[in-house]
């Protein structure tokens, strides 16, 4: 298998880039093909940069490379690898799913909560006017807000009140945080030895970082769950039909199959899975998708000329409005082309030794799949590396660029049965959030600023630099919120 030329007993690890891992794997691609490999002194690694291979990794052969390497951040925040996206393929890993895809997060289940998430979302904007209005904002950080916020509410009514939010939001900021970092240096252990990233020293406590943030987490949740508890006792019922109260049915009656019973920790890692596993994405690509707005004035303003056709200026964005937003859809589709969530998404490792491309793949290689590389291609897209959300209107089917991962040159959250079982929760979450924020105020750069668009690698693709903007009143009354 080709690939490039390393050292001796270290192989290629002095040369990689952390900041830049997808840039940089990208970049090898084109000078090795669509499949190479990259040899540690512990792991080789195998990156994956075609639409045909993806195919074969994600669908044809997706039960052989249904394995991910999993961090101890993840596998102890996760209840003992009881989260979704890492647990091993097999029975209790298709048990929890179903839980998830049918049970929790349908669109169903979503549309009982839409009330729930609506209200959140207008605190929110209340409190941006309140509070914001004229003065340089960090976006990550409002939308962060907007979006804890909602989950909560979804999650068990958002109960427990503004001290009570602000200590969840704090426990999903450090969780997000520790489960992202130190899976980079889990997939190449030598990162640690060279010191490439600091993680050495950050990683040094990382097992006794996650024990102590499982222990606060855990806290609330227990308390959660105790206090819906009480209050089902005492009335049997509190009318809610939140997330939470789905999960107790399950804990204690099953599902509509007779079975699917979860256990009580069960229940702790599938809140978990569902407010850290879509907060910190989410929030991340309302901040990319609002800077490539304010660097596109021609894109911010049409996606304004559609807030005002289908909601109006006398009215508050429901979700209701959210399928008729085709031109903000197609320009969430084209941020997400452009800077992937997850640029390498999930690595995997073949739970035999196996074939790929014509190549021998032994068993326990970590395969990354570079979805950078695919939304970059200027083989698969015209100007590949600028802006044009059109480029999504022109598509006569709505299927072939959808978010399910059927178009194998667009995998905003991977393919097959693995897919981002969280999806559904997250566009939608992401473009109920980015409309009212567009809809509810202008949004500029402070005056004498530039807007840059660096980012760096990570679990999620972040920007280098926040970006900062300052909003101003655009609905005529903003007391509609």
């Amino acid at each position: 298998m080709p690939g490039p030329r390393g050292l001796p007993i270290v192989g290629y690890m002095p040369f990689l880039r952390p900041n830049h891992l997808h840039r940089q794997f990208t970049a090898l691609a084109q000078a090795h093909g669509p499949i190479y490999k990259i040899q540690t002194p512990s792991k080789l690694l195998v990156v994956v940069s075609s639409p045909a291979l993806a195919r074969e990794v994600l669908r044809a052969n997706e039960s052989t490379f249904s394995v991910r390497p999993t961090s101890i951040a993840v596998k102890i925040l996760g209840y003992g690898g009881m989260e979704v996206g890492t647990l091993p393929w097999g029975p209790d890993w298709a048990g929890l799913r179903k839980i998830l895809v049918r049970d929790v997060l349908s669109n169903r289940a979503l549309d009982t909560c839409r009330a729930l998430r609506e209200r959140a979302v207008a605190a929110g904007i209340r409190e941006i006017r309140a509070d914001s209005v004229g003065k340089p904002t960090r976006v990550f950080d409002a939308a962060f807000k907007l979006v804890v916020d909602s989950t909560l509410a979804m999650l068990w009514g958002g109960g427990g009140g503004a001290d009570f939010a602000a200590e969840y939001r704090e426990a999903t900021r450090e969780v997000s945080q520790l489960m992202g970092r130190p899976n980079v240096s889990d997939a190449f252990p030598l990162l640690a030895m060279f010191d490439l990233q600091g993680v050495q020293r950050e990683a040094a406590g990382i097992e006794k970082k996650s024990k102590k943030l499982l222990d606060k987490f855990d806290e609330i949740l227990s308390s959660v769950i105790e206090e819906r508890l009480r209050a089902v006792e005492k009335r049997g019922g509190n009318g809610r039909k939140d997330f939470l109260q789905v999960l107790l049915d399950l804990n204690r009656n099953g599902g509509s199959d007779g079975e699917s019973y979860v256990t009580t920790n069960q229940v702790k890692a599938l809140l978990m899975d569902i407010l850290v596993g879509g907060t910190d994405t989410t929030s991340t690509m309302l901040e990319w998708t609002m800077a490539q707005l304010v660097k596109h004035p021609d894109a911010m303003s049409k996606v304004y000329k559609e807030l005002n056709e289908i909601v109006g200026q006398n009215d508050i964005v429901e979700e209701s409005h959210l399928p008729n937003l085709t031109y903000l859809e197609a320009v969430i589709k084209e941020t997400f082309r452009i800077h992937p969530a997850l640029p390498l998404l999930v690595p995997r490792c073949p739970s035999r030794t196996c074939e790929l491309g014509g190549y021998t793949i032994p068993k326990g290689t970590i395969v990354y799949l570079n979805a950078y590389a695919l939304h970059t291609d200027p083989q698969l897209w015209e100007d590949p590396l600028e802006f044009k959300p059109d480029r999504f209107l022109s598509v006569e089917d709505d299927t072939k660029f959808d978010f399910q991962g059927n178009n194998f040159q667009f995998l905003p959250f991977g393919s097959g049965r693995r897919v981002c079982p969280g999806q559904p929760l997250a566009v939608n979450t992401l473009k109920y959030v980015l409309a009212t924020l567009l809809h509810s105020f202008d949004w500029k750069l402070p005056a004498g600023t530039e807007l840059e668009l660096e980012d760096k690698f990570g679990i999620v693709i972040k920007k280098m630099n926040p970006l900062v903007l300052v909003p101003t009143p655009r609905l005529l009354n903003l007391e509609l919120y």
